[in-house]
């Protein structure tokens, strides 16, 4: 799913202008880069959390010349799914109101 197609989603399920729509996305996502930007942990219960890691110094090398290269240290992002979403991906409970189409829901027992 791409950004626009989560737009329209949220567009269509809140029935709502796109607009408004992509405002509302726009600061979740903004909302959270800020957060890990500070050095917060972002934790969406039944969904998982956000975090920055420390990644060392290190020496790589460049692909195309084999030549070696410094890379610096550095914080990346990190996400950490939570039980209630592993679970959902798994099949193990199904969410109480589902939001897809009935031809992209698997038919029971399938």
């Amino acid at each position: 799913m791409t950004k626009a197609e989560l737009i329209e989603e949220v567009s269509r399920v809140v029935e709502m202008s796109r607009k408004d729509s992509e405002v509302i996305v726009e600061t979740i996502f903004d909302s959270i880069v800020r957060a890990l930007r500070a050095g917060d942990k972002v934790e969406i219960r039944g969904f998982g959390s956000f975090r920055t890691r420390q990644r060392k110094a290190r020496i790589g090398r460049n692909p195309k010349t084999g030549e070696r290269v410094d890379v610096p240290a550095k914080r990346i992002p990190f996400f950490k799914p939570s039980k209630e979403l592993k679970d959902l991906v798994n099949g193990a409970g199904r969410p109480a109101e589902s939001t897809l189409p009935a031809e992209d829901q698997a038919a029971p027992g399938s």
